[in-house]
């Protein structure tokens, strides 16, 4: 875990003058810059809570790994669109230990999660990342991979109760989550059931679906999250998707917390 010694104010937006004076600025994709200096003109209060609050303190609270916590900021700030801070959260993930291979796939996940837009949205992000950092293809994800084993026993109910439920109405919907979703997306191996749950649950919270949150929770501690993790992961949320997302979803987790064995 590199945070640069604190140096950074707003994430990826923000670093502090050197000591030569001169103002370092972090330039996005959009062309908009801001130095640490301009942050402190508008927002002083924003700006010593980032490096006070966020960085030095929630980053580093114990229970989550600081792997799965860039795992789920990625996954917050793909869920919604907001390319802004993800280059320097594409840099902080591969430098805390998340492959390559591995930001593919959330990715990919979350082109069925968060749209595809907002997936290609990440990619145009990611490739300037990797090509910084001379990543190539021989550590990325192939296209097609032999599967994860499948339980077909959970499979086959969780396929028939959907399909009781909207086959009629919605075949399409119906077939494509079997085939594409659970029988090939789910299944791609370059990353793990648990930090595919992971992702899948930061992505719901941060775009507030909590409709889906109660059986992809069950899924991700069935997959070997454990319930500090996810409380964990939920509070890294309130700082990246906002305290009335993470209020939304906190009833729904304490819901699934207590329901299950213990």
């Amino acid at each position: 875990m590199k945070f640069q010694c604190a140096a950074i104010a707003l994430l990826s937006l923000v670093t502090i003058p050197s000591a030569q004076t001169e103002e370092t600025v972090i330039v996005n994709k959009s062309k908009s810059s801001l130095t640490y200096e301009n942050v402190l003109k508008v927002a002083p209060a924003l700006a010593d809570l980032t490096q006070n609050r966020l960085l030095d303190e929630v980053w580093k609270r114990p229970g989550l790994a600081v792997r799965d916590r860039s795992i789920v900021t990625l996954a917050a700030l793909i869920a919604r669109n907001q390319t802004v801070e993800m280059p320097y959260h594409f840099n902080l993930a591969l430098e805390n230990g998340v492959k390559p291979r591995e930001v593919s796939e959330i990715i990919t996940h979350l082109a069925f999660y968060a749209g595809w837009a907002n997936a290609m949205s990440a990619i145009a992000i990611a490739k300037d990342v990797f090509a910084a950092r001379h990543i190539g293809g021989d550590q990325l994800p192939a296209a097609s991979a032999p599967p994860l084993p499948i339980d077909e026993s959970a499979e086959a109910k969780r396929q028939a109760t959907v399909q009781a439920q909207f086959g009629a109405l919605f075949p399409g919907v119906v077939q494509y989550t079997t085939d594409v979703l659970f029988r090939d997306l789910w299944l791609r191996p370059e990353l793990s059931p648990r930090d595919r749950s992971l992702v899948t649950v930061s992505a719901l919270i941060a775009n507030g679906q909590n409709a889906q949150l109660t059986p992809h929770l069950n899924r991700a501690m069935d997959n070997g999250l454990t319930q500090t993790e996810a409380s964990e992961a939920i509070t890294q949320l309130a700082f990246y998707v906002g305290w009335p997302n993470v209020f939304s979803a906190m009833p729904v987790a304490k819901e699934v917390f207590e329901k299950r064995p213990h």
